[in-house]
């Protein structure tokens, strides 16, 4: 049996909420919680330089070498309302505070032992949720110094707000629901993109749609079983978000995302050849109001659909029970769909 390497074990126990893990936002905003790690004074102050051109507040990372180093200039970006956390030995927090001027409520947990986690919970300050690897709604993102203002400008440009992360909106601490909701991405949701070639169209902070090339025409669809299509699949926690923003904010982010399935059918060659576009979906009055005819599934398949959109539910946090209680197939022809969502793709 293999055992669990204590890196791993660790981990996964701050995933849970151990020593009072933060686990992020509510997700139904365009905030992002944004860290970038500082080592010397110089780089402390063209990091600032940056962060005020674009307006931005940010948690900085900072080390306990760079304490005295930079006092002035750790100062100054606590008067300028960035968050400062601490990276590096947990002994180093009262002498954090006292050069910034600012109570330290959270610390990145990378490379801490135990006692340094029990002792930061002893003096309340709380570990800083896992990055991800690219922007999220209610997540956090870190981004290197010599990133940053690309990188600023490009989360503009799709539409995130970054912010530091105690600013992030219904920042909440982990539980063990997290690490279960890990658990499934990884097991299920990864596994299911990776085997359907499923391609993201979600980079933008409002996009919620991801498209799968099928080389057949499930049931069903009026179709020969071997004309390739195109199977929509939402992502989840996007949807949960919007919905909890207004039902407008949501279909407006519908049609938005139908417009890149449009563009991705135009440029994806692995999409060229599919002849229909089709969704499995509880969410079908949007896309009946956006051209797609439904097609009532089998009894037994419906149930089966259902079962598994409970669980997608639960995985994502709400209870709520959707407006739907029947999953219905949403389809439209290439031609039909490009010709409604595709007016302002290359043809």
């Amino acid at each position: 049996m293999t055992r669990l390497d204590p890196q791993n074990a660790r981990n996964l126990l701050l995933r849970a909420g151990a020593f009072g893990t933060w686990a992020g936002g509510s997700g139904t905003g365009p905030e992002v919680g944004l860290t970038v790690p500082v080592t010397s004074a110089p780089e402390v102050r063209a990091v600032l330089a940056i962060l005020t051109e674009h307006n931005v507040q940010v948690t900085l990372l900072v080390p306990p070498r760079l304490i005295m180093e930079a006092g002035p200039e750790l100062r100054e970006a606590a008067r300028a309302g960035h968050q400062l956390a601490g990276q590096g030995a947990a002994s180093a927090l009262l002498q954090l505070e006292v050069e910034a001027g600012q109570l330290v409520s959270a610390w990145d947990p990378a490379g801490l032992s135990w006692p340094d986690l029990r002792q930061l919970a002893a003096w309340g300050v709380s570990p800083l949720p896992a990055p991800l690897e690219r922007p999220e709604p209610g997540h956090t993102l870190r981004l290197n110094p010599q990133q940053l203002a690309a990188q600023l400008g490009r989360l503009r440009a799709l539409g995130y707000r970054p912010v530091p992360v105690q600013s992030l909106p219904g920042l909440r601490r982990a539980s063990r629901r997290d690490l279960l909701g890990l658990a499934y991405q990884r097991l299920v949701e990864d596994r299911f993109t990776r085997a359907s070639r499923v391609i993201d169209l979600t980079a933008r902070a409002d996009a919620v749609m991801r498209v799968a090339p099928l080389d057949h025409a499930p049931p069903p669809l009026p179709l020969l079983p071997g004309t390739p299509t195109a199977e929509l699949h939402l992502h989840s926690p996007r949807i949960v978000g919007l919905a909890g923003r207004g039902a407008l904010g949501a279909y407006r982010a519908y049609q938005r995302s139908l417009r890149d399935v449009a563009q991705a059918l135009v440029e994806r060659p692995e999409l060229h050849p599919a002849q229909a576009v089709f969704a499995v979906t509880l969410f079908h009055g949007p896309l009946a109001q956006s051209g797609f005819d439904l097609l009532t599934l089998p009894p037994l398949r419906a149930r089966w659909y259902g079962l598994g959109f409970r669980v997608i539910r639960l995985m994502h946090g709400t209870a709520r029970a959707p407006s739907e209680a029947e999953p219905k197939m949403a389809w439209m022809t290439r031609e039909a769909f490009l010709e409604r969502h595709g007016q302002a793709v290359t043809r």
